[in-house]
């Protein structure tokens, strides 16, 4: 008997006894309000949430706080009329001078602010991370309690490409002195339609 033959013999004598696998957890999040606590992280890392009735109000807003921007690209079908820009490139490089970019998440998470973006929702992958601001919008309805109900959820066989977005990009990398819009959008809002 060689050498490799005593350790797989070996090993084969000292294996464990067969273990069923344990239930599956499951963690379940008390927030009596998804989108107070959905609000109040997002507001903690950086980003404004704004509740409107529909897209109407959604539009207005949009109008009011970025009117001095002049490329805006909306993936949004319903605000389709706010886009300057042509956000179907090919080449992402082209992206690099958009000003705004308005995409509709899927779903968002409570516990972090996160919002579910698969590809064909934001357009180009480069373009959430490579505007200088960011507005997502959210259906009320749409957010669950934590990232345990968010991976349910998910459907990855869906979309060849999909991203959690939370927050403005930041960093404290240097000298840990935070700095807003490092790496991707300088702001981020958050538009959670009530009645959509």
């Amino acid at each position: 008997m060689n050498s490799r033959e005593r350790i797989l013999a070996a090993i084969g004598q000292n294996k464990p006894e067969y273990q069923p696998l344990p239930e599956v957890a499951t963690f379940q999040s008390d927030y009596p309000d998804l989108v107070a606590k959905f609000s109040e992280i997002l507001r903690f890392i950086g980003g404004t949430p704004v509740l409107v009735a529909d897209y109407e109000e959604a539009e207005k807003y949009i109008r009011q706080t970025y009117s001095d921007l002049p490329r805006i690209v909306s993936k949004v079908p319903a605000l389709q009329q706010l886009a300057t820009t042509e956000w179907d490139v090919i080449d992402p490089h082209q992206l690099e001078t958009v000003d705004l970019a308005i995409i509709q998440g899927v779903f968002g998470v409570a516990e972090n602010s996160a919002i579910w973006v698969p590809e064909e929702r934001g357009g180009h992958r480069v373009l959430p991370f490579i505007c200088q601001h960011l507005v997502m919008i959210l259906n009320a309805s749409d957010i669950v309690p934590n990232m345990h109900d968010a991976y349910e959820r998910l459907n990855v066989g869906e979309s060849g490409f999909g991203v959690f977005i939370a927050g403005p990009s930041k960093t404290a990398d240097i000298e840990q002195s935070l700095v807003i819009g490092a790496h991707g959008a300088r702001s981020l809002s958050v538009v959670l339609l009530q009645n959509s």
